[in-house]
């Protein structure tokens, strides 16, 4: 498979590591030194692009590409106000385009575990929620897309929460995610229910950026000649 890479940063580069291990090819390496390379003519050599860019640079490229006709792996987070332009867009093209907040397996299992904790805890009305993240200081936006993906989970499902904020807070109508920039840590998720009589913390570490990396690949391999909106739960068969 042929791939494009558009943001070859720390990310970029782990994911072309785990690429040419899986026999892929990178035909196309776009950062902020070569932009002007981004055209149609480069981007239509590859199957497939991986889009890991920042929040502001996001949603054109990705709009790009589709209009291009070429299938994206996004994993750009902080642009989410435009996620339904893009369903959209990929709709009238008929294009391929999977996003998700983290590519990681084993973050997308967390997921999983952090939707059934809500469930089991939504009854308990005693046991309070909030959430932690820590990443490295190059991290752009805040809290991670990660947290926001838990945090929309628990308030689908625990009624007693209406909102998230990044912040300390004593509303108990709002779930906090406190965020931490530390380096040189890739990424720690944990979500607490505290009560007066225990906790019940679930807690997900990343040791390096391979699980993220190796995500990103296994999606571009899954959305190649296929068509519509994928998640990585459609990837892992959840």
């Amino acid at each position: 498979m042929k791939i494009a890479l558009i943001g070859y940063g720390k990310m970029g580069k782990a994911i072309e590591t785990i690429a040419l291990e899986r026999g892929h090819e990178i035909v196309l390496r776009i950062d902020i030194t070569n932009a002007h390379e981004f055209t149609r003519e480069n981007l239509v050599l590859a199957d497939v692009a991986i889009e890991f860019t920042s929040p502001h640079s996001a949603f054109a490229n990705v709009k790009q590409l589709l209009e291009w006709g070429v299938p994206v792996v996004c994993g750009s987070t902080g642009w989410l106000d435009q996620f339904e332009e893009v369903k959209t867009i990929c709709k009238d093209q008929q294009g391929a385009f999977l996003y998700a907040s983290n590519y990681s397996v084993g973050v997308n299992i967390f997921f999983e575990l952090n939707k059934r904790l809500a469930e089991l805890m939504a009854p308990h009305g005693t046991y309070e929620v909030s959430m932690e993240e820590i990443h490295h200081t190059e991290k752009k936006d805040a809290p991670s897309g990660t947290a926001v993906t838990l945090a929309e989970q628990i308030l689908a499902t625990l009624g007693r929460k209406k909102t998230w904020v990044n912040h300390i807070s004593d509303n108990p109508e709002e779930l906090e995610i406190i965020s931490e920039r530390i380096d040189p840590a890739p990424g720690t998720h944990k979500v607490k229910y505290h009560s007066a009589i225990d906790d019940i913390e679930i807690i997900h570490t990343a040791h390096n950026r391979t699980g993220f990396a190796t995500g990103a690949v296994l999606a571009a391999e899954y959305i190649r000649n296929k068509k519509g909106i994928f998640s990585m739960k459609d990837v892992l068969g959840f």
